[in-house]
């Protein structure tokens, strides 16, 4: 047994997580020095937290460090039409072809694309697309951006438990990310009107996600599924949302899509780096 693997499952997962996320949120949030200057300290003791691209040097909260947005120039979204970008920095948890409608958690563990995205015909559309797995840690930038010129369309918030997105956790609950709370975000390319899709995934300490074009918070105490209709332009590279904390974000693109070079578990990329190259 990896003893350290199950002791971080056991301490992070066994414990009350719906109200311990709500906890922390509030904690977050508060402004005073006594509780902010600790509480960001003890962060990026624990977190490795590298602030040095932040666009923003003194922050009013830990939830306004966790949010922070880059310096201008921080970086660098490939321009090439071809290519669709990673839509924030993560590490690769999975990617490759989506077969028999299903892919890859972790090691021994697959699960549904029709129950992850609560949608059997979105589901059937990536059948034989690819996808990727991006993990982001707590002490990374929480920020998500279009990963190309694209018109969101869609997005359905689905409700969820908070299960921590860490490799111990992958490798011992089956189906997470279709378990937790998610939003699913339709983009229609303008290059080619091809459908890629963000699933946005929450955890423990998260839950909320927060999108830049949509006039909502979502978080637990917000019923799901819900649809919510849109019609938003954005750039390659613009912001679409941000988590509260750190999690996981799927792209799903559709058939001819093929991953970069560059992407293989465990490699670590920067939001704008290419993701795919587009047929």
């Amino acid at each position: 047994m990896n003893v350290p693997g199950f002791l971080n499952f056991v301490v992070t997962n066994c414990i009350p997580r719906r109200s311990l996320t709500r906890m922390m949120g509030r904690l977050s949030k508060v402004e005073h020095p006594w509780v902010r200057d600790p509480s960001i300290a003890l962060w990026r003791a624990l977190c490795s937290v590298d602030l040095s691209d932040a666009e923003a040097r003194r922050f009013r909260s830990l939830h306004a460090a966790f949010t922070r947005r880059l310096a201008p120039g921080a970086r660098v979204v490939e321009a090439a039409a071809g290519v669709l970008v990673s839509p924030c920095d993560g590490m690769v948890m999975a990617g490759g072809p989506i077969e028999q409608g299903e892919l890859l958690q972790a090691k021994g563990r697959r699960y549904s694309l029709g129950e992850l995205l609560v949608d059997p015909a979105l589901a059937a559309h990536y059948e034989g697309g690819t996808y990727v797995t991006l993990r982001l840690t707590a002490g990374m930038y929480h920020r998500f951006h279009a990963p190309h010129d694209c018109r969101i369309t869609q997005v359905t918030y689905v409700a969820g438990d908070v299960w921590n997105v860490n490799p111990p956790t992958l490798l011992r609950v089956d189906r997470l990310y279709c378990r937790n709370e998610r939003a699913v975000i339709r983009a229609r390319l303008e290059a080619n009107d091809d459908l890629v899709t963000l699933v946005p995934v929450a955890a423990v300490l998260v839950a909320s996600i927060r999108l830049e074009f949509a006039d909502v918070t979502l978080h637990l105490r917000y019923e799901g599924p819900n649809e919510i209709g849109c019609a938003a332009d954005l750039k390659k590279g613009e912001e679409l949302g941000w988590f509260e904390h750190g999690s996981t974000i799927i792209v799903l693109a559709p058939r001819g899509y093929r991953l970069a070079a560059c992407v293989q578990p465990g490699t670590l990329l920067r939001m704008g780096q290419g993701l795919m190259k587009i047929p």
